[in-house]
């Protein structure tokens, strides 16, 4: 079966399974993966259960699609991603974004758990991401020689939809709850930053760094989808505090701030609702 196939089989599966698949889709990334605990009328899917889809192995990633309503807001959610860094390959880790454009998703909101590099942020502080750096040292679009021309050398300019940071922001307003904006780097992990390059990154302009969240955007972008991104900072960067890092503090501090993230989520889904007309 050719990629095209599969993901045509992997669509129809989704579909025949959860019925109706919503507009809009979010992933969930370290630590927000029990927002989906919010939302009422839930169903599941396994990754692995899809053809071409592989298994997170993560911790705190479940691996699975789950299709629910959260408020009014019929949702479906990536309860947890792939990475990089678990041995997949680019096109492995945004099969799933590919699959789901293809089942009708028009709106993706991408979640991370991230470091502060801006010495000015907290843990525990949202993130609405305006640009990104990519260091993972290769991007999705890489040996696709199934793709177009203008796919394959794709405008990023906008990557970050402006209407729908516009209407997080306006969200954040209206609940009277402060949010960071910035850009955020990715690197393919999985050990944590050095001091170094934590100031490197700063020098050139980012904000927060993680290990995921660019390739799915790229893949997004290549579809059509307008796409919001929100980092969790859960942790300063190395060096800044001289405090150790670890994963457990990473989920732990997403965990925490998991209900200012539903909060402005629920602000926000009426405006993403209008964007997309």
């Amino acid at each position: 079966m050719d990629l095209s196939s599969e993901l045509d089989a992997a669509a129809d599966k989704l579909r025949s399974h959860f019925g109706t698949v919503p507009d809009r889709a979010i992933v969930l990334g370290s630590g927000l993966g029990d927002f989906v605990e919010l939302w009422t009328d839930r169903e599941t899917l396994p990754y692995s259960s899809l053809p071409g889809l592989v298994p997170s192995t993560v911790t705190g990633h479940k691996g699975q699609f789950v299709r629910g309503k959260f408020g009014d807001h019929l949702l479906l959610g990536m309860q947890g991603r792939l990475h990089f860094y678990e041995g997949y390959s680019m096109q492995q880790i945004v099969r799933p974004v590919e699959i789901m454009a293809r089942a009708g998703v028009k709106q993706l909101i991408v979640t991370n758990a991230a470091g502060a590099v801006n010495a000015a942020y907290q843990p525990g502080d949202l993130m609405l991401i305006s640009d990104h750096i990519n260091l993972m040292g290769s991007n999705p679009l890489v040996g696709r020689s199934d793709l177009s021309y203008q796919e394959k050398f794709l405008d990023l300019s906008a990557a970050y939809h402006p209407a729908l940071r516009t209407a997080l922001r306006d969200a954040a307003r209206s609940i009277a709850l402060t949010v960071q904006e910035g850009v955020y780097v990715a690197v393919s992990g999985p050990v944590y930053e050095t001091p170094a390059e934590i100031r490197m990154y700063r020098a050139l302009g980012a904000d927060a760094c993680g290990m995921s969240t660019i390739p799915e955007v790229i893949t997004a972008n290549r579809l059509r989808m307008q796409v919001a991104g929100i980092s969790c900072i859960t942790n300063m960067g190395a060096g800044i505090t001289g405090d150790l890092l670890s994963h457990d503090e990473v989920t732990d501090i997403a965990a925490r701030a998991m209900q200012n993230f539903a909060s402005l989520m629920s602000a926000a889904l009426p405006q993403f609702s209008r964007a997309m007309l």
